[in-house]
């Protein structure tokens, strides 16, 4: 058995392919985590859904941003933005039982000293925080809410600086700015929701994420994606796998037992910035 970390798809279901056969995956033997962003920019969102609902308990995907993004506009509260290609899968046959799939996935997943999320964590989580944080939103995600609740978090500006004090919805953006949209912070942890480039070009005092001094979360070491501009970023507490397959770039798989490293160059046209 071996285990093995995919980055972002995106509906590059031509490049997971050609990635799943480059490290001979098989669901019988093998597990698959992804970093979540199944869908959206590439072409075939409704394929890369399909495949990963058939794989069971062999695929452990969380959500990402453009995830989240489907689920809103299947609930009706977000509408199409411009470099949108979700409309094959919202017209689907099958959309409804997609979308419950989905809707079930969690935020953040953890197993042994490894845990998995979509773009990053508050440096005073631990993981046990992150999952109790995570298990929040869940459980409005998965409930008979769930279109309410996509509702609330869309929207509304800036996320507030996290408080465990917070509530309601100020509480799920607050949450959500870390699993789903953090790449740069300020030293005191707040989330900078403006630069998404790399780390090397960012203004003055923000700091990657994962780089802030003695995080709660450093028992483990965390896998992400979300982040296309850093690319294959391996360090001592961290795995950052999204290499920007939906821009032309690569797919990225990391066999977690060794950290090998296997890529594909993206068989889809590039999406453009």
């Amino acid at each position: 058995m071996a285990r093995y970390a995919i980055g972002d798809v995106q509906g590059c279901m031509a490049s997971l392919e050609r990635l799943l056969a480059l490290i001979a995956f098989s669901p019988a033997r093998d597990e698959l985590w992804l970093v979540g962003d199944l869908v959206n920019r590439g072409p075939r969102s409704l394929d890369v859904l399909r495949w990963a609902m058939s794989m069971g308990k062999s695929v452990t995907c969380v959500l990402g941003n453009h995830d989240l993004h489907l689920l809103a506009r299947a609930a009706g509260a977000a509408d199409a933005k411009k470099r949108d290609t979700l409309d094959e899968v919202l017209a689907a046959p099958d959309v409804d039982r997609l979308i419950d799939w989905l809707r079930q996935r969690p935020f953040v997943h953890a197993h042994q000293s490894l845990a998995l999320v979509h773009a990053g964590l508050h440096p005073r989580w631990t993981i046990a925080d992150a999952k109790a944080r995570s298990a929040d939103l869940e459980r409005e995600l998965r409930g008979p809410a769930w279109r309410v609740f996509l509702s609330k978090i869309n929207g509304g500006g800036k996320p507030p600086r996290w408080d465990d004090k917070l509530g309601g919805s100020d509480r799920w953006r607050a949450i959500l700015a870390y699993l789903v949209r953090v790449r740069m912070c300020h030293p005191d942890g707040k989330v900078d929701v403006q630069y998404d480039g790399p780390p090397s070009g960012a203004p003055a005092g923000l700091v990657p994420w994962f780089k802030l001094p003695t995080p709660a979360w450093g028992t483990h070491t965390v896998v992400f994606g979300h982040w296309a501009a850093l690319g294959l970023d391996l360090g001592p507490r961290h795995l950052g796998i999204d290499t920007g397959c939906v821009w032309g770039r690569s797919l990225t798989a990391v066999r977690l037992d060794d950290r090998s490293v296997f890529q594909v160059k993206a068989v889809e046209p590039p999406q453009g910035d």
